[in-house]
């Protein structure tokens, strides 16, 4: 597929347009790389002032979720690309975006079916053969017995369309169901909706660590970067480091694996007749015994990629506008930048209140070599939030995560 998109007169009559769908800090990363390559964006999110909303052209609020609204937003901007970038989209209007011509990235049905645990599960195990937990899905508490006695206890149950955590349990037996059952229809995305959410239940495996495997297709195949290590809180993400220090032949599985589900995807979208561009995110559980298991993958930027804006030459976000856009992107486009025998690390700084949220002594926490602060600018806080992250390099993997630390402990932050 040829490139045209037109660059570098975001203002003029032969301009590229886009639509961000997600306004959040991965989209606003997303917004800068594409705006120095000279595109028009239009930033839309269901709040004012989202991160991203902050830095494009201009800036939308509605919600995304409700088709004829998104439709209505789509007509008024005639975009030549969208870019979905949370998970509360109404997809069937992208698969009408799509059959208008207009790019979707990476895809409409990849966007469809990455929302949809249930029918990216399907895809990755039934389909590729790729190695998962055992699972079961239920659209009834009686089926979420079934399930789980199916699969065993201690078990983790999420509901199929909702991320980040969000409606995620663990049962460690029969009488936690119910509430588990309940926390997937009140907890996850969009439980307004008035829908029965489907869920999918999972056995516990003898998880070593995680992994994320940023894999980027563009208009000269599928390269992947390397592996990035993470610790999460309750299903969310609150470190990640890069490189990792496992074994060359489990990373080199990994690499595979992700390739693989990334190329199966893409096929998707080629047999609708879309172009499959853009970064994934893939997840990987790593087992006790070396084996690895496809988790999720998400068809965009990973909040655990944040750290390449430190690690590499081209962040995650440098190479989803370059793909994006129809630029090439080589292996050697996602290597490292940092000194060999070195890791990079980020951690998020997450917020509790109720209010505006301010930062003083940027000045303390940038003051050690090696260390990049990024403040996402959100409007406020209800509860807790991510509200920015905290890079370094170090010579050693604790130490970057120790001065990731360091970051955060020098900042004062006040809720107002």
């Amino acid at each position: 597929m040829v490139n045209n998109h037109a660059l570098g007169s975001p203002l003029g009559t032969q301009r590229t347009k886009i639509l961000m769908l997600g306004s959040g800090e991965l989209g606003r990363e997303i917004v800068i790389e594409l705006m120095r390559l000279g595109a028009w964006v239009c930033a839309a999110d269901s709040y004012e002032g989202a991160p991203a909303a902050q830095a494009a052209h201009e800036a939308r609020v509605l919600d995304m979720a409700n088709p004829d609204r998104l439709d209505a937003l789509i007509d008024e901007i005639q975009p030549d690309i969208i870019i979905p970038e949370v998970e509360a989209i109404a997809t069937q209007e992208l698969q009408k975006a799509a059959d208008r011509g207009i790019q979707v990235t990476p895809s409409s049905q990849i966007a469809a079916i990455c929302m949809d645990r249930e029918r990216l599960r399907v895809l990755a195990h039934e389909s590729l053969g790729l190695p998962t937990t055992p699972y079961r899905f239920a659209g009834s508490l009686d089926e979420l017995l079934a399930g789980a006695q199916a699969v065993g206890f201690p078990c983790v149950i999420k509901p199929i369309m909702s991320s980040s955590g969000h409606g995620q349990s663990v049962a460690r037996s029969a009488d936690d169901l119910e509430a588990s059952w309940d926390e997937a229809q009140r907890g996850r995305r969009s439980a307004d909706d008035g829908e029965i959410s489907r869920v999918i239940v999972e056995a516990f495996a003898p998880l070593q660590s995680e992994l994320t495997v940023l894999t980027v297709s563009s208009s000269s195949g599928t390269v992947t970067c390397e592996a990035i290590g993470q610790r999460q809180e309750d299903g969310d993400y609150r470190e990640s480091w890069q490189p990792v220090d496992l074994d060359s032949s489990v990373l080199e599985k990994a690499r595979a694996l992700a390739v693989q589900i990334v190329d199966g995807l893409v096929d998707v979208a080629h047999g609708n007749g879309e172009r499959g561009w853009g970064v994934f995110g893939v997840e990987l559980f790593v087992l006790t015994d070396g084996s690895l298991l496809f988790n999720e993958v998400s068809p965009r930027p990973h909040d655990t990629g944040m750290v390449t804006m430190i690690s590499q030459r081209l962040s995650e976000f440098a190479l989803h506008a370059r793909a994006v856009l129809g630029v090439p992107v080589t292996q050697s486009d996602t290597r490292l930048s940092i000194p060999q025998s070195s890791t990079a690390a980020s951690r998020a700084i997450v917020v509790e209140g109720d209010g505006e949220a301010t930062f003083t002594g940027v000045e303390r926490a940038l003051s050690e070599q090696g260390t990049e602060l990024r403040l996402f600018g959100k409007p406020s806080v209800h509860g807790h939030r991510r509200m920015g992250v905290a890079l370094s390099t170090a010579s050693s993997i604790q130490d970057a995560r120790n001065k990731t630390q360091t970051i955060v402990d020098a900042l004062t932050i006040r809720v107002h």
